[in-house]
């Protein structure tokens, strides 16, 4: 099946995924009109439903998310043009399929405030399942060269918490996380043209994880150190060794419970 976002720019207003731009930005140049077009982007119960649904962090392809709105793919589409247009959305590509989420952090604060001024007694975001994956892949694997599946979500949330990371559209290193990296015995000498720091959307998690020569680099050290191993049968998934639950532990205070 074609993706029904194929024709749409990527990214939001600016036609690239990761925009700072944040909800609003708007070629209007009167702000009451800019408000005006974020309160209209907002303003109707199913993109409102998509919103809801994208709070959870994840990023979801169309079809996805006509599944979870009840409502033809169709129309999904129309209204995802709307999300994008006003800069409340951003849409990533990820082998054949396209992916939408929350344009940034800024966006995805204002969204949940406004559901929780309209809903005071609401719960946390509500859960939408995950797409499944076999048990060992969705725990730990490689994506391409670096770690992938809810450790690599793991690792890029401790490296955020920690002030390491900054994942907030670009992904960049802090200068504490180029000190760490260099504790840690990760090496970031450049080599080529490839970026020190990038993302890439996780297709189990839904969500941006590290990757790019730090990525790489952080994987390699683990499989050198013998904090992960490959299974006996080979492929991506990667199992963590008791050696590398203490790293983890003491690297990045992460614990088996975050990938099991």
């Amino acid at each position: 099946m074609n993706d029904p976002l194929n024709h749409l720019p990527a990214g939001g207003p600016a036609g690239s995924a990761g925009s700072s731009g944040g909800a609003g930005a708007s070629p209007a140049s009167d702000p009451a009109a800019r408000l005006a077009a974020l309160a209209g982007a907002l303003a109707d119960e199913t993109r409102a439903a998509i919103c809801m649904a994208l709070l959870e962090g994840r990023a979801w392809t169309p079809g996805e998310l006509a599944r979870i709105t009840a409502v033809a793919p169709s129309t999904v589409t129309g209204h995802l043009a709307r999300l994008l247009d006003a800069g409340i959305c951003v849409t990533e590509r990820q082998g054949r399929h396209r992916y939408v989420r929350i344009a940034d952090a800024a966006t995805a604060r204002l969204i949940d405030e406004l559901a929780s001024y309209a809903v005071p007694d609401r719960d946390a975001a509500h859960a939408v399942p995950v797409v499944s994956a076999p048990d060992p892949l969705a725990r730990a694997r490689t994506c391409y060269d670096h770690f992938a599946g809810r450790l690599g979500m793991a690792v890029t949330d401790a490296l955020e918490r920690g002030g390491l990371l900054r994942t907030d559209g670009a992904f960049e290193l802090t200068e504490a996380g180029r000190e760490w990296c260099g504790r840690a015995g990760v090496g970031l000498g450049q080599e080529g043209r490839r970026p020190l720091v990038s993302s890439c959307l996780d297709w189990t998690e839904r969500r941006r994880h590290l990757g790019g020569l730090a990525g790489a680099r952080w994987c390699a050290r683990a499989l050198d150190a013998g904090w992960v191993t490959r299974p006996p049968e080979g492929g991506r998934g990667l199992l963590v060794t008791e050696a590398g639950e203490r790293a983890f532990a003491e690297l990045l205070g992460i614990t088996p419970q975050a990938w099991s």
